[in-house]
């Protein structure tokens, strides 16, 4: 009887485990495949920072021979700093402590020449002071309470408050007398100075 020849048992399994081991390096390849072709889309998706807004400077103008304008680094540049330790009743939180360094208003607006005879109080105590905020808040001053001769009210612009500085808020109008922070103008814009120009009276019928 002859024999029957048969194939080996081996063949057929090293195909199939072949075949297995082939897979897994194709699905690796897939997914290396899309992870870098995601890649861009994060990058893409990044975003943009933009630099801070700069503040405002201070404009100093009206009846003035130089008007100026000032950042919160020329205040802390240009003149002499004074300190000021103040406590002013807030309407919503009542008694807010505060420290405030700067320059003297007085000192600031002098520089700029205003349109007074300085040897003459009378003249001088006929000019105002309109300061304006970055809010639209704004508030009025005479110039007697801060002249020497006067009040002498050391009224700052300041550069820093409570041991920080104001170069990204802008200055701080600085009322030591007051007993109410309504007069503490924030982000000052604009210092106006002029005479006040009595209206005239209408003619008696």
């Amino acid at each position: 009887m002859g024999r029957v020849s048969t194939p080996p048992l081996s063949a057929t399994p090293r195909t199939a485990q072949a075949r297995t081991a082939s897979a897994p390096t194709a699905t690796a390849a897939t997914a290396t495949t899309r992870t870098a072709a995601a890649r861009p889309a994060q990058a893409l998706s990044t975003p943009t920072l933009r630099a801070p807004a700069r503040t405002a400077p201070l404009l100093l103008r009206g009846e003035v021979a130089r008007p100026l304008s000032l950042t919160v680094a020329d205040l802390r540049e240009r003149w002499e700093q004074r300190h000021a330790d103040v406590v002013f009743n807030c309407a919503k939180n009542g008694p807010r402590p505060h420290t405030f360094d700067g320059p003297l208003l007085r000192d600031v607006v002098q520089d700029a020449g205003p349109a007074f005879d300085a040897r003459r109080r009378k003249d001088r105590s006929r000019f105002l002071l309109a300061v304006t905020g970055g809010d639209g808040h704004h508030t009025v001053l005479s110039w007697a309470e801060i002249d020497a001769d006067f009040g002498d009210i050391p009224i700052l612009l300041a550069t820093a408050m409570d041991g920080r500085p104001l170069d990204a808020e802008g200055t701080q109008l600085v009322v030591p007398s007051d007993r109410c922070g309504a007069r503490y103008v924030s982000a000052v814009t604009s210092v106006w100075i002029g005479a006040y120009a009595v209206p005239e009276q209408p003619p008696v019928l």
